[in-house]
């Protein structure tokens, strides 16, 4: 099952640059892209807590698994937000 993230991909997209459009072409290719890194890091999470005999996927087999799949930069960013989103779910 493939879920579809054209609403979130558009959200983003609108507070970055509110006056750009985005063909079906795009946000498919955009889609795919998002469904493919999810994916890899699921995979990864799940051997990592395999390797650490654990049977739950953590916030830090995920934290991991994104330093490991993303490079340098983007990797660093993608940690402080996901932090940045823990924190304010668990506060709330």
């Amino acid at each position: 099952r493939k879920e579809t993230y054209s609403s979130y991909i558009y959200k983003v997209l609108k507070q970055v640059h509110p006056d750009t459009g985005i063909s079906t072409r795009a946000m498919s290719i955009l889609n795919s892209f998002v469904n493919d890194i999810f994916e890899r890091v699921a995979t990864e999470a799940s051997k990592l807590a395999a390797y650490n005999k654990k049977s739950t996927i953590s916030s830090r087999e995920i934290q991991t698994s994104v330093r490991l799949i993303l490079p340098g930069e983007l990797a660093k960013h993608a940690v402080s937000e996901g932090t940045k989103a823990v924190t304010k779910y668990s506060s709330s």
